[in-house]
C-alpha cells in the first residue's frame, strides 16, 4: 500500500521518486519546469533546454531520482525549495510533440499555464546569452509551438537558452539538430549554472508572492 497522502492526492508516484508526497498545496507552492527538445539526442543544440534541466536535478538533489511516468510520456523528478515543490519534466516526445506531455503533466499536478516553466534554446541570441521571457508568440519554435496548442495558453515563462544562428538560412536545420562543437562545449558548464540560478531565483521570488518578472 502507498503511504497516506499519496492515495489522497490521487498521484502515487513510483518508488523511484522516493513516495513524494504530492498534497494540496496553495496556489504558487507548486511549480513544473520543462526541458525541451528530443528524447536520444543530448548533446545536440536543440536539446539544451534538456541539458539545463540535468543541472537543475543536480543542484536540487534529485538527479538520481528520474523515473518514467508513461501517463504523460516524459521522465519526472520531484523536489523541494524551500516550502515550493518543483516538478521537473523530461518528455519522451519529439519536440514537435513536447508540449502533449507537458501539458499531461500540467494537468496531474493541477498546474496553471502561468506555474509552468519551458526552457529551450533560442537561435536569435549567441550562445551564452540567457534570457527569461514571460508569455509570447512561440517566435518560430517548434516545441513552444506545441505546448502552446496543448496547454492552450501562451502564458507559460520561458527560459531561452542562446545556441547562436547560422549565416545562411539553410544552414539552420543543421546547425539546431547538430552537437556543440568543442568550443561551444568549453562554454556549457558555466552556461548552464548561470541558468539554474535564474530559474531558481525565479520560482523563490513567485513563491514568496513577488511579482512576476522578466529578465
Amino acid at each position: 500500500m502507498p503511504p497516506p497522502g499519496l492515495l489522497g492526492s490521487g498521484l502515487w508516484m513510483s518508488r523511484a521518486m522516493s513516495w513524494c508526497v504530492l498534497e494540496p498545496r496553495p496556489p504558487g507552492k507548486r511549480w513544473l519546469v520543462a526541458g525541451l527538445g528530443n528524447p536520444g539526442l543530448p548533446g545536440t543544440r536543440h536539446s539544451v533546454g534538456i541539458a539545463v534541466l540535468g543541472q537543475l536535478a543536480r543542484r536540487l538533489g534529485v538527479a538520481e531520482s528520474w523515473a518514467r511516468d508513461r501517463r504523460c510520456a516524459a521522465d519526472l523528478a520531484l523536489a523541494l525549495l524551500g516550502d515550493a515543490q518543483v516538478v521537473l519534466l523530461r518528455p519522451r516526445r519529439l519536440m514537435n510533440a513536447n508540449g502533449r506531455s507537458v501539458a499531461r503533466a500540467a494537468e496531474l499536478f493541477g498546474l496553471t499555464a502561468e506555474e509552468v516553466y519551458l526552457v529551450h534554446d533560442e537561435l536569435d541570441k549567441p550562445l551564452g546569452k540567457l534570457a527569461l521571457k514571460l508569455g509570447g508568440s512561440a517566435r518560430g519554435h517548434n516545441g513552444v509551438r506545441s505546448c502552446i496548442s496543448c496547454l492552450n495558453s501562451s502564458a507559460m515563462p520561458r527560459l531561452r537558452v542562446g545556441i547562436g544562428r547560422p549565416t545562411h538560412p539553410d544552414a539552420v536545420q543543421a546547425h539546431v539538430l547538430g552537437c556543440f562543437s568543442p568550443a561551444e562545449q568549453e562554454l556549457l558548464p558555466p552556461l548552464l549554472e548561470r541558468a539554474t540560478d535564474l530559474l531558481l531565483d525565479h520560482i523563490r521570488e513567485r513563491s514568496q508572492g513577488r511579482p512576476m518578472l522578466g529578465i
